[in-house]
């Protein structure tokens, strides 16, 4: 019982991962029966699986049963300063106040910030247009892209 219920809870949070990559606009990859089990193993080893009852990972709730994670490298003590005065000189910090940014509250006194370069019409037209001609739109159904629901009215094209 309790293994089904591991594999059942494994699989939600597998099909929650594709479901947040469609969202993203990434196409969800197929992944094969010997990679979900593989993904599986993994996360039984490491304890990376939710507990239904508290929502936390067993890993959380039980860390003397599982491998510690590594632990990430943190920033040096130069970096920390060189990005806070950074902050002070573009007014990238927060006023306790009012929960904006001081660049924002008063934008005479830091630099404007650069615009970034974006696409034009044309490029997102082009874009679009050839989308369509290749079927590499995705459905909002089933979040799979036209040319694989129907691969027949888009094979002949590359």
């Amino acid at each position: 019982m309790r293994t089904s219920k591991l594999a059942t809870i494994a699989f939600l949070v597998a099909a929650l991962g594709s479901g947040y990559a469609a969202a993203a606009g990434t196409a969800p990859q197929s992944v094969s029966r010997a990679q979900v089990l593989a993904e599986l193993a993994e996360a039984q080893r490491t304890g990376d699986i939710v507990d239904g009852k508290t929502d936390k990972k067993l890993n959380e709730l039980y860390p003397s049963l599982y491998p510690a994670k590594a632990a990430v490298q943190g920033k040096t003590r130069e970096q920390v300063l060189a990005e806070l005065t950074e902050a002070r000189r573009t007014g990238d910090i927060v006023d306790g106040k009012t929960d904006k940014k001081l660049n924002e509250l008063y934008p005479n006194l830091y630099p404007a910030k650069v615009a970034a370069h974006g696409v034009t019409r044309e490029q997102v037209l082009a874009e679009l247009s050839e989308a369509q001609r290749t079927g590499d739109i995705v459905d909002g159904k089933t979040s799979k892209k036209l040319n694989e629901l129907y691969p027949h009215l888009y094979s002949s094209q590359s």
